[in-house]
């Protein structure tokens, strides 16, 4: 069954999926922007989980139980810095989506929510952070195929815009072999 790659403006915390993804800052113990949402729409407990996490590198990612939220699980990632990676910002963010889609499968998550990482307070140009995630994104589930549907949440028209420019490009240049469907 292919993968259905879903394009939401919309509030993560709210996705009815097994794992959504948390933007988090290296301590894994909230922040603001996304990390705060998740953090207060979890409950108190998620934040007693991460204590016990002892942080999260940058390009990597960790999993906890999704407490008072719809998902099931939070895998939380730690995207990079904008212009603060010594040029590796494209392979940090990269490796955040990839990391997180590991970690997913080893769960046996099968619907996962991602936001627009590092896009935020972190500074990376969101077309630059789109177009990365899409990518990402769309070479892990061609090797491994393991997903029933992966949503990307964004919080703007402009957001949305410049992930359905993405969409578009990445769309065309992926190999035709039924493996995802795309539903703005």
């Amino acid at each position: 069954m292919p993968t259905r790659f879903t394009l939401v403006l919309g509030d993560i915390t709210t996705q009815q999926v097994d794992a959504i993804v948390n933007a988090a800052n290296p301590t894994l113990l909230g922040g603001g922007g996304v990390d705060g949402a998740i953090h207060a729409a979890a409950g108190p407990e998620l934040l007693e989980e991460c204590r016990g996490l002892h942080g999260c590198q940058t390009g990597e990612a960790k999993i906890t139980r999704g407490y008072l939220l719809p998902a099931k699980y939070v895998i939380h990632t730690v995207g990079p810095r904008y212009g603060q990676e010594q040029g590796r910002e494209a392979e940090l963010l990269r490796s955040c989506y990839a990391r997180c889609l590991e970690v997913a499968a080893e769960r046996g998550v099968q619907t996962i929510a991602f936001p627009a990482i590092s896009a935020g307070v972190y500074g990376y140009p969101l077309s630059e952070a789109a177009a990365i995630a899409v990518q990402a994104v769309c070479s892990w589930v061609h090797a491994f195929d393991c997903f029933t549907e992966i949503r990307f949440l964004v919080y703007s028209s402009r957001a949305k815009r410049m992930y359905i420019e993405a969409m578009q490009h990445y769309c065309h240049t992926m190999p035709e072999d039924d493996k995802i469907i795309w539903s703005v």
